[in-house]
């Protein structure tokens, strides 16, 4: 079943459900209200005609007008009956009337002012005529139980279930509406962001979802369905990257070894120490190649070994760079530091110094004329940061997003003079990561580049 479909359903059956408890609990409730309400209307009514007769009976001196009395039972709609002391009847409205009114054990009786035949158990109450306290006789009242239900009460019960019913239809076919409505708006949304899903599976990961909606849940969907589409596409990208660098990577040193190879077969070269040079430089440039590439892959993975101890990170830093000093000076480069002393850490030293290694050769590479580089090592109360700044070619906005990406160069042509695989400083991220830490770089193509090492202590 159709989500659309199943939304409509749920939300009829809810609202006719809803309907039908209200319905039915508001017209019982009114009712039994109303009904009450006549029954203590018709009790007050009593009340007042007994007064009434009390006083009259009193006033005249125990004797009654029974003119006065059969008008009164008519008006009223009622059987009035008087005994005196020795419980003799004295006055009888249905008898004196002469027309039989019937109610004395029986089941019909006519409404005088409606006109109209009341059906009913016929009942009767008593009240005690008093004078100062003194009885002086009684009075009966008799009605049929359900003569309070006037022409007027019934039409304003009938009035009142047509309302409720009336009501209760125009709800439903609102409810109808709106749940259509609500169901349209929920359902084409997620419709267009299936679509979009099937799409990227089927291979169009340049799909996107465009949809404008007020719904928080809709828009992260449609969100996370884009970042979905967005980092597909980029992981396609890098996948195709990845082969084509890694087939570039290792074309290079076996192209070298097969025409060494081929020369010395064809004796065109001889097999000296020169030439079996040249092999094992190329040997050894295949073998750090496949060392990074299974560093990066599981550094990626997150299965990184950690031999940690505590050393003295100070010490240790400026080890490095006094070892990476002639190295910068040889190409008339300037290395400089400022690293407060004696800052201890626990960490995989050679971990560590695999990071700052990466770091600091990478930066030569890219370095100009009077190209300088700069260490800070800075102790804070929960970490320590270490920045490698320095005043290279920089690096266009445009890269920076992907520099830490296995493979990414930023030389496009991929031109060999700075050298490398592209796996460094995705291999010193995954370090640095694993260490719990984080690594941010930040650059200016031009003017320079400051790479930002944060380690919890």
């Amino acid at each position: 079943m159709k989500l659309s479909r199943k939304l409509n359903l749920s939300f009829i059956i809810a609202i006719l459900i809803s309907i039908t408890i209200i319905s039915i609990t508001a017209n019982i409730m009114i009712n039994d209200r109303f009904e009450n309400y006549l029954v203590d209307e018709r009790h007050t009514k009593f009340d007042r005609i007994y007064e009434n007769i009390n006083s009259l009976y009193i006033n005249d001196e125990l004797q009654m007008n029974e003119m006065d009395l059969i008008h009164y039972a008519i008006a009223e709609d009622i059987d009035i009956k008087i005994k005196n002391t020795d419980n003799r009847i004295i006055f009888d409205s249905s008898r004196n009337m002469g027309m039989g009114m019937g109610m004395h054990g029986g089941m019909m009786h006519r409404n005088h002012s409606s006109h109209r035949v009341i059906e009913g158990n016929y009942l009767e109450e008593s009240y005690l005529l008093t004078d100062d306290n003194t009885n002086i006789g009684t009075l009966i009242i008799g009605y049929i139980d359900n003569s309070y239900l006037t022409e007027s009460a019934l039409i304003f019960k009938s009035t009142l279930s047509k309302s409720i019913f009336i009501s209760s239809f125009i709800t439903i076919i609102l409810g109808v509406l709106i749940s259509m409505y609500l169901s349209r708006s929920l359902t084409l949304p997620l419709v267009h962001i299936r679509d979009i899903a099937v799409n990227i599976r089927q291979g169009n990961l340049d799909s996107r979802s465009n949809i404008n909606t007020n719904t928080l849940e809709i828009k992260d969907l449609s969100d996370s369905i884009n970042f979905l589409g967005e980092t597909l596409s980029k992981e396609e990208i890098s996948r195709k990257a990845y082969a084509s660098d890694i087939s570039h990577e290792l074309r290079t040193p076996l192209t070298t070894l097969k025409t060494h190879l081929e020369a010395m077969l064809d004796e065109v070269w001889e097999p000296n120490k020169k030439h079996l040079s040249i092999l094992l430089e190329e040997v050894n440039r295949l073998s750090k190649f496949t060392d990074d590439l299974s560093d990066s892959f599981d550094s990626k993975a997150y299965h990184i070994d950690l031999d940690k101890s505590t050393f003295n990170v100070s010490k240790e830093l400026k080890d490095i760079i006094t070892a990476f000093t002639p190295i910068y000076n040889k190409d008339n480069y300037v290395i400089t530091s400022s690293i407060e002393d004696n800052i201890q850490l626990t960490l995989d030293k050679d971990k560590f110094n695999q990071i700052i290694n990466n770091l600091l050769s990478n930066s030569q590479k890219y370095l100009g004329e009077n190209g300088k580089v700069h260490i800070d090592l800075i102790k804070e109360k929960k970490n320590i940061i270490i920045k490698v700044k320095d005043n290279g070619t920089g690096i266009h906005s445009k890269d920076l997003p992907y520099i830490f990406d296995r493979f990414y160069r930023v030389d496009s042509s991929r031109n060999k003079g700075t050298g490398g695989s592209g796996l460094g400083l995705s291999i010193v991220k995954s370090l640095v990561e694993a260490h719990g830490g984080t690594i941010q770089m930040d650059s200016i193509y031009g003017q320079g580049t400051e790479v930002t090492i944060i380690l919890p202590r």
